[in-house]
C-alpha cells in the first residue's frame, strides 16, 4: 500500500525516501541492463526510473512492441522485473510526450500524419515551431488511449500492491512547456471553441461582449480576433488564455489518469512534472508551477515533481533552488510532499564541447538542500547514458535515429553510454549513501522554519503567452519579469538565507493569509497586482500582519486597469519612476533607522508623496530627496517597502526583519557569509542540522540555537564546497545519538559507522552498551553520557566505526 500523507510517501506503513536513477532500457543493449543496475545500486539508489517512448515501441500504427518481439531491448516488462530482482522500486514514465531529446518529443511520426487537425497554430495562425499537439484533440486522445492500454497491461501486474515494484506513474511530461518556450498558444479551431465555451461559463453574456468587442457569431472572425488580438482587449485575453490553459491542462491530466485507472492502474501516486529552469537559473521555473498547479494541487493521489537543471549550487544560484522548492510546496495540499523527477546530475558537458564542467559538489549540495526542504523522491537524470538506435525504417532525416543527439546519448551522465564512471559519480554516491543511511529518519522529518514566509503569486508567472505585436502585453510582462523573481531573488531572498532565515512560501493568491499564523510576509511586488490580492494584503495588515515588500507598490490590476488599494492603505501616492541613464548615476541615501549607511547606486526607484503621520522614511533619491523606501503603519500591522533596486546589504535586511519582529533562531558566527544553514525535525525531538558551504574556501564557526551553542560549543570546520547533515537526539533501539559532528554512514545493533568531517570529531551517545576500545578514538563516560572523540583527522582518514560488545 502506498499513501501520500503528512508530506510523506508511505509504503506499507513506513515513510520512505526514494533515491532514484533514470536508466533508459531502450538505449542499452539488454546484456548491459544488469551492469547499469549494479552501478545504480552501488551508488545507494533504491529505485530506477525510465521513460517508455511511444515513438520507439509503436513505429508503425497498430504495431506495438513492448515485449521485445522486434528488439530485445524493447521488453519493458523484463526490464522492470530485473529491477525487482535487484531489490529496486520502479517509476514508470509512459508519456505520451516524453521529450528526452527524442524526435517528435516521443510521439510516433504517424500520429502527426494521421491527425493534422491536432497540429497547433498560434498567433496570427502561424504554424507552431515545436512538435506539440492539441492535448485534447479527440482523434489524438483515441490513439493515446490505445497506447496507455498497452503500457498499463505491462504495469498493472507489476504494481507494488500486486507484489511488484512499480511505485509511481508519471502522466505525460512537461505539459505546456513547448507552447511556453515558443510563445505559441495552441489556437486550433478546436481549442478556440473550447476557450469560448469556458469563457461563457466564466462571464455572463454582457460582460463577455464588453470584454471581447468583436463578432462572436461568425466563428472565422472570432478565431481571427483571438489569434490576432487588438490592443483594446489584449491584456484581458492574456489573463483569460492563461487561466483557460491551466484548466485545460488539468482536464488533460485527469483524462490520462482515467485511461490508466480504466486499465486497473491505481493505488499508486500519479506524478506531474514541472518544467521551467533555464540557463542554469530558476527565474522562470514558477511559470511551470503557474501552468500546472491546477492539475495536481487539489486532487488526491497526485505528486508534483520538479525538473531541476542547475549547474553548480553556489552563491549565485543557491536561493533559486530554495525558493523553487518553497513555491512548489505553497500550492500543495497539506499531504503532498516535494519530489524532483528530473534532478540534473553529471558533469554538464551536454554539447560535448568540454565547456560545461560542473564541480563534483553540484549534485551533492543540491541533493542536501532538497532533502532538508522535504523532498521525498529525487530522480537523478540521467544516471546512465546510452545509445540512440536507428528507427526500423529510414526517416531520411540525416541520421534515422530515435533522438536528435546523435549516436551517443547521456554523455554528461555520471555513467557514460559505454558504462564508464566519470568524476562526478563518487561524490554523488557519497551523498546518496549519506541520505539512505538515515532514510527512515529524514523521510519523516520536516524543515524547521522561522516566523517568516515568502509570498507567491502564481499569476505573476502566467506570462507564457503574449501576442508579439501587443505593446500592452509587453509592458505588463516586462514589469512582471523585472519584479517577480530576478531582482528579489538576487537581493531580498539571498539576504534572508544568508541571515539564516528558514522559510517556506505561501500562495497568497489562492490561500488565506492570517496574521495569527503567517508571521512576516516577504513579498516580491510588481506594478500590477490583482485587486483581490491587494485587498487581502490590506486586511492582513489591519489584522496585525507584517510585510516586507520588495519591488513596486502596485498601481494597476493584472489587466492594466488603475488599482491602488494597497498604495492607499500605505499612506503614500506614487509621483513617478526614476531610472539611471548613461550619464545619470541614480543614487539613494538613508534616513531614520536605516541611517547611517553609505549612499547606494541604483538603476530604478519608484518615488512617492507621503503623509508624515504614519510613514517613516528610509531611502530618498539623491538630488531630489524623493521617497523610495519607507516603513508604514497599517491598522495593527506594519509594512516596510523597498521600492528601489537596492543592494544585498545584510545588515540592512537584518534590521528590517527585526523591526518587523522576526529573528532567526538557528545561527552561526562566521562573518564572511556563504553558509546555508537549516534544520529538520520530527515531533519526537529528533533533528538534523544541515550545512552547506557555497564557496571554494574552508570555513570555521560555532552554531547557535536560540542563542545557545550547539555541539557542546565545539567550533565546526566546513570544507570548501562541502555539505553536512549532523544528527541531534536520534533515537535507536540500543542507543541515542545525542549529537555528532560526523555524518552517519550506517546504523546497526553492533556498530555505528560515521564519515568524519572535523580535525577531531565528537560523537555523544546515551547507551547501556559497552563500546569496544580502539586506537581510532577515545571514550569518556560521565553522568550517563558517553563522549567519543576521534583520533583521526577527517582529511587524512574520514571513516570511523564504533563497535559495541
Amino acid at each position: 500500500m502506498i499513501e501520500i500523507k503528512n508530506k510523506q510517501i508511505i509504503i506499507d506503513g513506513k515513510p520512505e525516501l526514494l533515491m532514484v536513477g533514470e536508466i533508459h532500457y531502450f538505449r542499452l543493449a539488454r546484456k548491459d541492463w544488469q551492469d547499469r543496475i549494479d552501478k545504480l545500486k552501488d551508488a545507494g539508489c533504491n529505485a530506477v526510473a525510465s521513460y517508455v517512448p511511444w515513438v520507439v515501441h509503436e513505429q508503425k500504427a497498430g504495431e506495438i512492441d513492448l515485449d521485445g518481439r522486434t528488439r530485445d531491448e524493447h521488453d519493458l516488462g523484463a526490464y522492470i522485473d530485473l529491477c525487482q530482482e535487484n531489490g529496486l522500486y520502479f517509476f514508470v514514465r509512459p508519456g505520451p510526450f516524453i521529450m528526452a531529446e527524442m524526435k517528435n518529443e516521443g510521439i510516433p511520426h504517424w500520429v502527426y500524419e494521421k491527425h493534422p487537425e491536432a497540429i497547433p497554430v498560434g498567433w496570427d495562425a502561424a504554424p507552431a515551431p515545436t512538435k506539440t499537439l492539441d492535448y485534447l484533440a479527440p482523434g489524438f486522445l483515441r490513439d493515446v488511449k490505445r497506447w496507455y492500454e498497452a503500457v498499463m497491461a505491462i504495469v498493472k501486474p507489476r504494481l507494488h500492491q500486486h507484489g511488484g515494484n512499480i511505485i509511481g506513474v508519471q502522466l505525460d511530461n512537461e505539459v505546456g512547456m513547448l507552447s511556453w518556450v515558443s510563445n505559441t498558444p495552441d489556437l486550433t479551431d478546436h481549442v478556440i471553441e473550447d476557450l469560448w465555451s469556458w469563457l461563457g461559463s466564466r462571464y455572463d453574456a454582457d460582460a463577455l461582449e464588453e470584454r471581447y468587442p468583436f463578432n462572436v457569431i461568425d466563428k472565422e472572425e472570432r478565431n481571427r480576433a483571438i489569434r490576432s488580438p487588438k490592443e483594446s482587449y489584449a491584456p484581458a485575453l492574456m489573463q483569460d488564455l492563461g487561466h483557460f490553459m491551466r484548466n485545460r491542462f488539468a482536464r488533460y491530466i485527469a483524462t490520462l489518469r482515467r485511461f490508466a485507472e480504466e486499465e486497473g492502474v491505481d493505488g499508486i501516486p500519479f506524478v506531474v512534472n514541472i518544467h521551467g529552469t533555464g540557463a542554469g537559473r530558476g527565474f522562470t521555473f514558477p511559470i511551470g508551477i503557474s501552468q500546472l498547479y491546477e492539475t495536481y494541487a487539489e486532487g488526491n493521489g497526485y505528486l508534483s515533481g520538479s525538473d531541476i537543471y542547475f549547474g553548480d549550487l553556489d552563491m549565485n544560484t543557491f536561493q533559486d533552488l530554495y525558493v523553487i522548492n518553497g513555491m512548489m510546496d505553497a500550492v500543495h495540499h497539506p499531504d503532498q510532499p516535494l519530489t524532483s523527477v528530473e534532478f540534473n546530475c553529471g558533469d554538464g558537458n551536454f554539447g560535448e564541447t568540454l565547456a560545461g564542467r560542473y564541480d563534483p559538489s553540484a549534485a551533492d549540495l543540491k541533493t542536501r538542500m532538497c532533502i532538508a526542504q522535504g523532498n521525498r523522491l529525487i530522480n537523478y537524470y540521467l544516471f546512465a547514458g546510452g545509445i540512440n538506435p536507428r528507427m526500423d525504417e529510414s526517416l531520411n532525416d540525416g541520421n534515422d535515429r530515435i533522438a536528435f543527439t546523435g549516436e551517443r546519448h547521456g554523455f554528461a551522465a555520471p555513467v557514460s553510454p559505454e558504462g564508464e564512471l566519470n568524476y562526478t559519480y563518487l561524490r554523488m554516491k557519497r551523498s546518496i549513501r549519506t541520505m539512505m543511511a538515515v532514510s527512515g529518519k529524514v523521510a519523516a522529518m520536516d524543515e524547521e522554519r522561522d516566523d517568516v514566509a515568502y509570498g507567491f503569486i502564481p499569476d505573476y508567472f502566467m506570462t507564457e503567452y503574449h501576442y508579439p505585436k501587443s505593446d500592452k502585453m509587453k509592458e505588463i510582462i516586462g514589469n512582471l519579469e523585472a519584479n517577480r523573481a530576478s531582482a528579489p531573488w538576487e537581493i531580498m531572498t539571498r539576504a534572508m538565507l544568508l541571515l539564516n532565515y528558514r522559510f517556506g512560501a505561501i500562495d497568497i493568491q489562492n490561500r488565506d493569509i492570517d496574521a495569527r499564523h503567517t508571521g512576516v510576509l516577504a513579498l516580491p511586488s510588481a506594478r500590477y497586482m490583482a485587486k483581490e490580492i491587494q485587498e487581502k494584503l490590506v486586511a492582513y495588515l489591519h489584522q496585525g500582519g507584517r510585510i516586507l515588500l520588495y519591488g513596486e507598490v502596485p498601481q494597476f490590476d493584472m489587466e492594466g486597469n488603475p488599482c491602488t488599494v494597497l498604495q492607499e492603505a500605505l499612506h503614500v501616492k506614487e509621483k513617478g519612476i526614476r531610472r539611471d541613464s548613461q550619464h545619470h548615476y541614480l543614487s539613494v541615501y538613508h534616513e531614520g533607522w536605516a541611517a547611517p549607511r553609505p549612499e547606494v547606486r541604483t538603476h530604478f526607484a519608484q518615488v512617492f508623496d507621503y503623509g508624515e503621520e504614519k510613514v517613516i522614511p528610509l531611502l530618498h533619491v539623491y538630488g531630489t530627496d524623493e521617497l523610495c523606501s519607507f516603513e508604514a503603519e497599517v491598522g495593527n500591522g506594519l509594512a516596510i517597502v523597498m521600492a528601489t533596486a537596492y543592494k544585498c546589504d545584510l545588515s540592512f535586511f537584518r534590521k528590517a526583519f527585526a523591526r518587523l519582529g522576526c529573528e532567526p533562531s538557528l545561527t552561526h558566527d562566521y562573518t564572511q557569509h556563504g553558509v546555508l544553514l537549516t534544520s529538520t525535525g520530527n515531533q519526537q525531538g529528533e533533528r538534523f542540522i544541515h550545512l552547506l558551504n557555497l564557496d571554494g574556501l574552508d570555513k570555521g564557526f560555532h552554531l547557535y540555537d536560540g542563542g545557545e551553542k550547539l555541539f557542546h560549543g565545539k567550533k565546526l570546520h566546513l570544507g570548501s564546497k562541502e555539505g553536512l547533515m549532523l544528527p541531534l537526539n536520534l533515537v535507536y533501539d540500543d542507543y541515542t545519538i545525542v549529537s555528532s559532528t560526523a555524518e552517519i554512514l550506517d546504523v546497526s545493533g553492533d556498530a555505528l559507522t560515521f564519515r568524519l568531517t572535523q580535525p577531531a570529531d565528537e560523537i555523544v551517545l546515551k547507551t547501556d552498551k559497552n563500546i569496544l576500545t580502539s586506537d581510532d578514538y577515545t571514550v569518556v563516560r560521565k553522568d550517563g553520557v558517553t563522549t567519543i572523540t576521534s583520533l583521526k583527522h577527517a582529511k587524512v582518514d574520514d571513516h570511523l566505526c564504533i563497535a559495541f560488545t
